[in-house]
């Protein structure tokens, strides 16, 4: 029996479509009419319009929570108005953004939240790989894994961001959700496979579950997915995306020991967005080796009433026994509380990096 509502659908999309278009021509309306130093951006157009959608969907979720005929989820939603978006301002400047790959790797998964699928992603063997290519101009953008919530910071980026002078732009925030994923039958598996922080993160259903199965570090959580596909008896820890890439049954959902896990991204370039009203800056020093000058830089940031989100360690690489700081706060470089702690810091710190200003990201489940 015919669809009785296909032709209803049809008009629907009909009519979709046609406010892509309507909306396609505003933003290119925009770019042709905006400042020119502004129209050679690459990531500050994207951002700033995914904060937009963010402010959208959390005011239609505040809106339609009562609502029992919001059948869609706000994720995606989310998800389409950012592929929408992302096609828009690829009519009027395409992207190219490096990520730490193969596909479907989580780095790649990020790089679709934040871009959508209006960009021409390329996918490179290591993180150094992606911010050398940031920073020689071979792509406009990149992006890298900064910080998990189970593992901490991510020793590869941190130290490529104290090797190389590049600018964060932007950051996505990635829920990980682990699956153990195969083309053989539970009882067979014999070997599990994966990157090591997947399998790190994974440790507690990965004993309590497969006691007897062999862990198998590989590249990433893209290659461990192949080759399950490819060899009996062998399982993989991946994304979904990657099992339906590669045609894997799921054996275990979400088996990650934290339930909350968070991958933090950092979106890299050569841009300098603007301030939002909710940014956040990225700041990399290293101080004197002497007791109490820690205590003296976080005072600065006290007095100028700014609040830390995030602080790392790292071994400074020259010198042994002496740190690099990597801090986050809250505000943009061109507030004025913001500035002033970084020209109170300048004065103290041996060295001082402004990582970049750019908009807090939203997470949205």
């Amino acid at each position: 029996m015919p669809n009785s509502n296909q032709d209803k659908i049809d008009a629907i999309d009909r009519d979709i479509l046609t406010l892509v278009d309507q909306r396609a021509a505003l933003v290119i309306e925009d770019a042709k009419s905006s400042d020119p130093s502004e129209q050679t951006s690459s990531t500050g157009p994207m951002a700033l319009s995914s904060q937009h959608i963010d402010r959208l969907i959390a005011a239609l979720g505040h809106a339609a929570a009562a609502d029992a005929t919001n059948i869609t989820s706000a994720e995606s939603k989310r998800d389409i108005l950012r592929h929408i978006a992302s096609v828009c301002l690829a009519s009027v400047r395409p992207i190219r953004v490096a990520f730490l790959g193969p596909e479907y790797s989580y780095s790649h998964l990020a790089s679709l939240k934040y871009f959508g699928q209006g960009a021409d992603f390329a996918p490179l063997s290591s993180i150094p790989a992606v911010f050398e290519a940031v920073s020689r101009g071979d792509l406009a953008t990149g992006v890298v894994p900064i910080e998990n919530s189970t593992d901490g910071g991510i020793v590869d980026t941190l130290g490529m961001f104290i090797r190389l002078q590049m600018q964060i732009c932007g950051e996505v925030v990635l829920p990980i959700h682990h699956n153990l994923l195969s083309a053989s039958p539970r009882e067979t598996i014999t070997e599990i496979h994966s990157k090591p922080q997947a399998l790190s993160q994974c440790r507690g259903y990965l004993a309590t579950h497969f006691p007897g199965a062999r862990l198998v570090e590989t590249t990433s959580t893209t290659a461990a997915a192949q080759l399950a596909s490819e060899q009996p008896g062998v399982a993989a820890v991946a994304s979904l995306e990657a099992g339906r890439q590669y045609d894997l049954e799921v054996l275990g959902a979400s088996i990650e020991d934290n339930p909350n896990n968070v991958t933090r991204f950092a979106v890299l370039g050569k841009d300098r967005p603007q301030r939002t009203g909710d940014d956040k800056t990225s700041l990399l020093f290293q101080i004197n080796h002497q007791p109490g000058a820690l205590a003296d830089v976080m005072t600065i940031f006290k007095t100028h009433q700014l609040n830390m989100t995030w602080i790392e360690s790292f071994p400074c690489p020259e010198t042994r026994n002496e740190y690099l700081f990597f801090v986050e706060l809250t505000g943009h470089r061109d507030d004025e509380s913001v500035a002033d702690a970084i020209a109170t810091l300048s004065k103290q710190a041996k060295r001082l990096d402004v990582l970049g200003s750019y908009p807090k990201a939203q997470h949205v489940e």
